[in-house]
């Protein structure tokens, strides 16, 4: 079984403004902090991987959003299947 880890950021007029997945626990508690940090700071999140991932939330979009950070047990088959899924 390995632990996925979800991070997903609703706001209540946009809907949902990301939903992202981890299996890295270390990546994932940098990006937790990162959010909580920017909540905490009123700063604007802004993050870019330097390849394909780029994000840029206003704080004041951010302060309305409900951000959910959750961990989840899976097994290897059902992460193939959602990633399949993903890239379907």
């Amino acid at each position: 079984m390995t632990t996925v880890k979800h991070v997903k950021i609703v706001h209540p007029n946009f809907g949902e403004v990301l939903n992202e997945t981890f299996i890295d626990e270390v990546q994932f508690k940098i990006f937790l902090t990162m959010v909580h940090s920017c909540l905490e700071l009123g700063n604007d999140l802004s993050t870019y991987n330097g390849k394909n991932f780029l994000l840029h939330v206003p704080k004041e979009m951010l302060k309305q959003c409900l951000v959910i950070g959750v961990e989840k047990e899976m097994s290897v088959s059902e992460i193939v299947v959602a990633k399949s899924k993903l890239e379907g």
